[in-house]
C-alpha cells in the first residue's frame, strides 16, 4: 500500500481531529490497518524525529504529533487485537518511583509507537517491583525507564537490581532516559543504553534491537 498523505500530513502537522477523520476514511475504504501503520504512520513520526533533531520541531510539536498519530491509533487497536495481529516488538515504559513527571515519557511512548512498537505505558512514580512485575508477565524486548529529578535516580538503579534479583535481567533491553540522567550513570547502573530527547530514544531503542546499524 502506498503513503496514505492525509494521514501522513495530519500527523505531521499535529491535527487530532484529521488524523482521526483520515484513518477512519481508509479503514472504510478497506485499507489494512496494519498497512496504514507501516506506510504512513510510521514514516510521518520518523519525519517529526528527523525535524526535532534538526530544531525544526520542539516539544509542543512532538506532543502534538503524537496526540495526532494516538487517535489514529485508537481506529486501529482493537482492528489489530481482533485479527490476531500484534506488533513485532513490544516495548515497557515507565517513570521511576517518586517521580510524577509525565510529559517526557509521554513524548516517547508516542515516538515509539508511531514508529510501529507496542507500547505498554506503566505511568509514573512505578515501583521496581512493578516493573518486574510487568516484564514478567508482558514479556516485552525494551524497557524503557525515566526520572526528571536527580533524587529519584537511585530509583533506576533499583529497579535493575530488582530486574537482576529476578532472573528477568538477560530478558529485557534496558534504556534510561531523563533531564539529570547520564550516559555515564546509564553505564553506571548498567543500562543497555541511554538518550536525552525522544527522537533518540527511539533509535536507541531500533540500535538495540539491531534493526539498523548504529
Amino acid at each position: 500500500m502506498a503513503l496514505d498523505r492525509n494521514i501522513y500530513d495530519a500527523i505531521l502537522n499535529g491535527s487530532v481531529k484529521k488524523a482521526h477523520d483520515a484513518t477512519a476514511s481508509a479503514l472504510a475504504a478497506g485499507a489494512e490497518p496494519i498497512a496504514l501503520i507501516q506506510d504512513s504512520m510510521v514514516p510521518a513520526m520518523e519525519e517529526v524525529g528527523k525535524l526535532f533533531e534538526c530544531e525544526e520541531y520542539f516539544v509542543p510539536e512532538l506532543l502534538l504529533a503524537g496526540r495526532a498519530m494516538k487517535s489514529a491509533m485508537e481506529l486501529i487497536k482493537p482492528l489489530l487485537t481482533a485479527s490476531g495481529q500484534k506488533m513485532a516488538v513490544r516495548v515497557l515504559i515507565g517513570t521511576v518511583k517518586g517521580d510524577l513527571h509525565d510529559i517526557g515519557k509521554n513524548i516517547v511512548a508516542s515516538m515509539l509507537e508511531g514508529s510501529g512498537f507496542e507500547v505498554i505505558d506503566l505511568g509514573t512514580d512505578v515501583a521496581p517491583e512493578k516493573f518486574v512485575t510487568a516484564v514478567r508477565e508482558s514479556k516485552p524486548q525494551v524497557l524503557c525507564m525515566s526520572a526528571l529529578l536527580t533524587v529519584t535516580m537511585p530509583a533506576m538503579k533499583s529497579t535493575m537490581d530488582a530486574l537482576e534479583s529476578a532472573g528477568v535481567r538477560r530478558q529485557v533491553k534496558v534504556l534510561v532516559g531523563g533531564a539529570p540522567v547520564t550516559s555515564q550513570y546509564a553505564r553506571e547502573i548498567g543500562a543497555d543504553g541511554y538518550s536525552d530527547n525522544a527522537s533518540g530514544a527511539v533509535s536507541m531503542v531500533k540500535e538495540l534491537l539491531g534493526q539498523y546499524a548504529a
